[in-house]
């Protein structure tokens, strides 16, 4: 009864936390889309009551958790889902539908789950790209917030400078004018464009080792049939040098009788 009753309980915990965040993803979609504002009226009060639900339950979550390294790593589009200073930061509260989804197995009880699946999952984590994702995602928000207060730029130029930076192409269009956006972009710079490229050579690594696979994976299977046809002939073959001794054998016995 009592283990019914949990599993009730995580349920219903589990669908408000869906639809909470699906609810909030819908609020900052009209509010990036100018057709409601998140900064007065009742639409403030619900996106607070929500991001303050999260933040309860995240805290909550990091006090029980045993190791609180993991669980930093492990969560942490869930931090970053936090940052109030945006609605755009609500997106990747999508982290937290899917852990539930993988709770449940829905995947797999909806047939979804499968070989993509499972090659996806070799690629987040068994090669590392999500935690490189992670703390690069990290850098370029904290960054961006940085570099909006010391030049007093929108979050989204200042992101747009950020990835720009980064990811070596800076057009130019951003430039930091303060010492302090000075000093924030030179560590963007070095940091930021370390863990960039790491990310992009992850994903080359892990698609070269894939074509290598698949090439590994396709001569084995020429060498497999090509062995099973061999076996075949071996045994066509020991059934005809079997037939032959029964024959050689009943041949003298039949000509010993006549004499």
């Amino acid at each position: 009864m009592e283990q019914s009753t949990k599993k009730m309980s995580i349920l219903f915990y589990n669908i408000l936390v869906v639809s909470l965040a699906l609810i909030s993803f819908a609020l900052a979609f009209l509010a990036l889309s100018a057709k409601i504002t998140l900064r007065q009226g009742p639409y403030r009060v619900v996106f607070s009551l929500i991001w303050l639900f999260f933040l309860i339950d995240y805290l909550i979550r990091f006090k029980r958790a045993k190791s609180k390294k993991d669980f930093l790593i492990s969560n942490l589009f869930d931090l970053i889902a936090l940052i109030p200073s945006h609605p755009i930061f609500i997106f990747f509260r999508i982290a937290r539908i899917y852990s539930i989804v993988r709770y449940y197995n829905l995947l797999w009880r909806f047939g979804l789950s499968g070989k993509w699946t499972n090659a996806l999952h070799k690629f987040l984590y068994d090669t590392g790209f999500i935690y490189l994702l992670s703390i690069s995602l990290v850098i370029l928000i904290f960054s961006s917030l940085i570099f909006a207060s010391f030049e007093h730029d929108s979050l989204q130029n200042s992101l747009w400078w950020a990835i720009s930076t980064a990811t070596t192409v800076g057009y130019g269009d951003i430039t930091p004018k303060t010492d302090g956006g000075k000093i924030i972009s030179a560590i963007l710079m070095l940091g930021g464009i370390g863990f960039i490229g790491l990310l992009t050579s992850t994903i080359t690594d892990f698609f070269t080792s894939q074509d290598n696979h698949d090439d590994q994976t396709d001569a084995l299977k020429d060498l497999t049939k090509q062995v099973t046809h061999l076996s075949r002939q071996v045994n066509q073959l020991q059934k005809e040098i079997k037939k032959e001794e029964s024959h050689q054998k009943l041949t003298p016995a039949k000509s010993h009788k006549k004499k």
